[in-house]
This record gives structure tokens, C-alpha cells and sequence, in this order.
């Protein structure tokens, strides 16, 4: 987890590092193509590339459209928005997540789901802090991103009962470099990497792989309750990193914000663990 959340700080630096010089498409055209080289060879060196399927590519499909769309709001955000802020939001996903779950997965919508889904929206309202005027661009696409990644998880849930982590990661790639394709194209113009920016999008690349295979490692070798938690120590690793690298600062609002949220997300996790049958040892 610890690996996941270099991985997700890094790309969240490196996305703003990049911003000037490329816009969120080319990025994502980038990151994809490197990705799915990395995918590939390492597919074919474990000998999992049998494994790449097309039985269930429309459910890919969908869940790459939302992932794409998602991923794109997100580098804008950590762009134009303080990081403290843009994560913040980002941490609503599992709220959203837990919404969602009774009209894509046919789950029930608890009170207890509803209890951490108000805790989070007035952590929303306090972390985004609103003016008359509403809300600023970044903060509404970071906003609508954690929406984005609630559905992508879902689908996501979907995949795993049938295709392989080779899989999901092949058409995770493929799908988004061409969907990043179509979308650089739309204008006419797209800005090739540089030697100041290759960089950058080799560490976009890797960490966005990295990030999940560390997540799903880590969820293979310990229960949800101990993983998860473990991911929000990834708002005040970047909010100290705003502060000190962007001159961000971290009022009381973003901190009791960021508290609800986190608060509303470990009553949810705590009663999905509550409700696991327990096995007794022989």
C-alpha cells in the first residue's frame, strides 16, 4: 500500500508538472501507449497473454469510457486546483461507489450507506468551500471525477468475477490510447514529447501501473479494512507537498473536510466487514 501511494502521489506531480506542456489528451495518449508496452511485455514474459479476451468487450468498453473521462477531469484538477482539495474529492469515489451499488450491481442502499454518504457530502461542502459564484473549474472536475471513478470501480467489480487482471489491464490501455487518439486528433494539432517531458509522462505511465498492481497485491495478502485506510494517507502526504513544493495552504475547513469524508468512508467499510460471515478455527 505504501508502494500504491508513491505511485498515486508521483502521478499526481507529475500531471502538474505536465499541464504546461501537454493538454490532459495527450497525456493520456502517452501514458497509454507506454502502458500497453509494459502490459504486453510483461504478459508475454509471465505467459498470461492467452488470457486477453474479447467476450466481454463491451462492458471494457463501457468501463474505459468512464475511466478515460474520469483520468481526463483528474489531471486537469491537480493542474489548476490545490492538491489537499483535488484528493479530498477524489476520496468521495467509495461514497459514490456505495450509491451506485443498488442500480449497477442490484445492492441495497443501507442507512448505514446513507449515513457515510452524508458525512462525505458535507466534508464536500467544506473541503470545496463554495462561493455564490460556485464552485471553481478544478474543483468541479475533481468533483465529477471521483463520480467517474465510482462507476469504473464498479465495473471494474463487474470484470474481475470473469476476466483476468492481463485482461482488464490490456483493454485498460488499448482502449485509452485510442480513445486519446481520437480525442488529440479532434483539434488537428498534438505536441510530441520532449526531453523535459518524457520524463514526466515515463513516471505517469508507470506509476498508473504500478499503483494498481501494488493495490491488488496488497488486497490479495490482507482484508479490505487494513488496505484501504491505509490509501488516505495519501491527502496529507499531498497536501504537505503542496504546501511546501506550491505554496498551497491547508485552512481548518479543508482539514475538518477532509476528517468527514475519511470518517464517512471508515463507517462504511467498517459495517461491509461487520456483515462478512466469520470462520472459527477447528
Amino acid at each position: 500500500m505504501l508502494g500504491a501511494i508513491a505511485s498515486f502521489s508521483t502521478m499526481a506531480i507529475a500531471g502538474r508538472n505536465l499541464y504546461q506542456s501537454h493538454d490532459t489528451f495527450e497525456i493520456m495518449l502517452f501514458r497509454s501507449l507506454i502502458g500497453l508496452v509494459i502490459v504486453l511485455l510483461v504478459a508475454a514474459f509471465a505467459g498470461t497473454v492467452a488470457q486477453i479476451r474479447t467476450t466481454r468487450f463491451k462492458t471494457h468498453v463501457a468501463r474505459n469510457v468512464f475511466h478515460f473521462t474520469g483520468q481526463n477531469l483528474w489531471f486537469f484538477a491537480v493542474a489548476v486546483a490545490p492538491l489537499a482539495q483535488v484528493i479530498a474529492l477524489e476520496f468521495t469515489s467509495p461514497l459514490w461507489v456505495a450509491l451506485l451499488a443498488p442500480i449497477f450491481l442490484g445492492e441495497r442502499l443501507t442507512r448505514v450507506r446513507t449515513f457515510a454518504a452524508c458525512l462525505g457530502f458535507i466534508g464536500v461542502m467544506m473541503v470545496a468551500q463554495p462561493k455564490i459564484s460556485g464552485l471553481s473549474p478544478g474543483l468541479m472536475a475533481a468533483a465529477a471525477s471521483a463520480i467517474c471513478f465510482a462507476i469504473t470501480a464498479i465495473y471494474t467489480k463487474i470484470l474481475t468475477r470473469f476476466e483476468s487482471i492481463t485482461s482488464i489491464l490490456f483493454w485498460l490501455t488499448s482502449l485509452q490510447a485510442l480513445f486519446g487518439l481520437i480525442a488529440v486528433f479532434s483539434d488537428g494539432t498534438i505536441t510530441l514529447p520532449s526531453l523535459q517531458t518524457l520524463p514526466w509522462l515515463l513516471a505517469v505511465a508507470i506509476a498508473g501501473l504500478t499503483a494498481h498492481f501494488c493495490l491488488t497485491t496488497a488486497l490479495s495478502v490482507a482484508p479490505a479494512t487494513i488496505v484501504m485506510p491505509m490509501d488516505f494517507l495519501r491527502l496529507p502526504a499531498l497536501a504537505l507537498i503542496g504546501l511546501v513544493f506550491y505554496d498551497e495552504p491547508i485552512t481548518w475547513l479543508i482539514v475538518l473536510g477532509s476528517v468527514l469524508i475519511l470518517s464517512g468512508n471508515g463507517v462504511n467499510l467498517f459495517a461491509e466487514n461487520r456483515k462478512k460471515p466469520k470462520v472459527k478455527a477447528l
